[in-house]
């Protein structure tokens, strides 16, 4: 979830998700603003005036994104989120709900550290799938630097990028407790529906399981950061003079 400047709407949200049944609260932290996303800007992308969300039909959200005609993005979610965003967020969320916090958007030992000072139960390494920073690292590479500064005092999970049960096995090895799976599922929504999610999460499932097979991995457990070979591990080659 985004923080909202209408705390009232957040609380509303957090009390949707834990009679709902959920077991945590997920704060997306990397977009207190939204970055310029040129594809947005190049296919002139508008929220209409006529748009609904079903699934927040009795939260009167039309009067806290003051959807206009033509609306921009940029300009309605920037309306609609809370740009003042800090750590003590995190604790404000905990008085609120007694469901676990995780951080979503963290890229940096420094932020790593942070987070679980500020109370956060987990970490999920993402880069909001490059849209929101450019040359933003790519998860994959931060993911190492985060799980060591966490020193296991939370677990660490990672999103982006992931394609193939081979990523999903890269990312176990750099010492994530699992993945989150975004586009590929979307992709497999609008191709065949739900039929399409089961079908892709079995591709991934079956992928992982082969990769470890001939990884000789009888279980995740097995799964070690001696099983990649990053940049950092390359021996530097000194120039010829």
């Amino acid at each position: 979830m985004w923080l909202l400047k209408d705390r009232n709407m957040v609380t509303q949200l957090v009390r949707r998700a834990e009679k709902a049944g959920f077991k945590a609260i997920l704060l997306t932290a990397d977009s207190p603003v939204i970055g310029r996303r040129e594809a947005d800007i190049k296919n002139r992308f508008i929220l209409p005036s006529y748009l609904r969300m079903k699934n927040f039909e009795v939260m009167d959200l039309e009067k806290l994104y003051k959807i206009k005609d033509n609306g921009g993005l940029i300009s309605v979610t920037n309306g609609l989120y809370d740009q003042s965003l800090t750590w003590k967020d995190v604790k404000w969320l905990q008085t609120i709900t007694p469901l676990p916090i995780l951080v979503k958007g963290v890229l940096t030992a420094q932020d790593a550290r942070l987070a679980i000072q500020a109370g956060a139960s987990g970490i999920i390494v993402s880069n909001h799938g490059a849209r929101q920073l450019d040359y933003v690292p790519a998860t994959i590479m931060a993911l190492e630097e985060v799980v060591q500064a966490a020193e296991g005092r939370v677990p660490i999970f990672m999103d982006g990028g992931v394609r193939r049960g081979t990523d999903v096995f890269k990312a176990l090895a750099l010492g994530a407790s699992g993945v989150f799976i975004g586009r590929p599922v979307v992709f497999s929504l609008a191709a065949e529906g739900e039929a399409g999610i089961r079908k892709a999460l079995k591709m991934l499932h079956d992928e992982l399981e082969i990769t470890m097979a001939l990884c000789g991995c009888p279980s995740l457990k097995d799964i070690t950061r001696d099983h990649v070979v990053t940049e950092r591990d390359r021996p530097r080659i000194a120039p010829r003079l």
